[in-house]
């Protein structure tokens, strides 16, 4: 554009064009706003570029670690109860079947069942009775076990594997501590705006345990799943009075495909 103006108007058009040359910056002047609208549109395309690229290596990040802490819960369980199971089996007991039986209910769970991110309220609470109903054989006639829900519908989903680490600690704590007078109380609920419910008591001695109760690998672990999984949708209470471990848990979950 400036040759032109400048060279080539100068030598075919002196009387005319050349006269009027208004100077290379008004020229600019006249394309500098198509010139800002083109590289604002190409910043604006690369910001977002770069933020979808962003947003995608965090939920790679988030999912990754859903994954490991996940991961860390299976052999934790699976640990504890196989040892529960061998000593039965070495004290030959009647009740060995039922064992096997509920472990491989409860192990089919987490090994296929619970492989989504969220699974149906109804298949998860399920698998919570059946892994109640594991560890009670463990408690005989030392205590008292009581698990009930309320309102539980099956539209809506839950993370797995979260609510079976308070229950799992109430096993392990009461039963660590106490030779007798053991007692375990689960509810569970649902209101009507999709709110769940999570209270769980158990009974301790505070000689023996108080200090592992809530500083245990499992209980860190729900609450960095907490976090990742329901951020600003739960509520964690957590009382430790009289030889008393209460749990008490709210979390907003959301309906899913029927």
């Amino acid at each position: 554009m400036a040759f032109e103006e400048l060279v080539l108007e100068q030598i075919y058009y002196p009387d005319t064009r050349a006269k009027f040359f208004p100077g290379v910056v008004y020229s600019l002047l006249d394309v500098m706003p198509v010139i800002l609208i083109l590289v604002g549109f190409k910043f604006a395309w690369d910001a977002s570029i770069k933020q979808l690229e962003v947003e995608e290596l965090r939920t790679s990040v988030k999912e990754s670690e859903l994954l490991f802490l996940k991961s860390q819960i299976n052999p934790h369980f699976l640990f504890n109860n196989l040892n529960n199971l061998y000593s039965y089996a070495i004290e030959q007991s009647p009740k060995t079947p039922s064992i096997i039986l509920e472990l491989s209910s409860v192990l089919r769970y987490m090994l296929y069942d619970c492989r989504a991110k969220f699974v149906g309220l109804g298949k998860e609470i399920e698998h919570l009775k059946n892994f109640t109903q594991l560890n009670e054989l463990q408690i005989e006639e030392r205590g008292k076990v009581s698990f009930q829900t309320k309102h539980i519908k099956d539209n809506y989903e839950i993370a797995p594997l979260i609510l079976s680490v308070f229950i799992e600690n109430a096993f392990k704590h009461s039963t660590a501590s106490q030779a007798d007078g053991i007692f375990i109380d689960v509810n569970i609920s649902l209101d009507d705006k999709g709110c769940l419910n999570f209270e769980c008591r158990n009974s301790f001695l505070e000689t023996t345990n108080t200090d592992k109760l809530s500083h245990g690998i499992g209980l860190q672990n729900v609450k960095k799943r907490l976090q990742l999984l329901y951020p600003n949708a739960h509520k964690m209470y957590i009382k430790e009075d009289q030889n008393i471990y209460y749990v008490h848990l709210k979390l907003m979950l959301t309906q899913g495909s029927i």
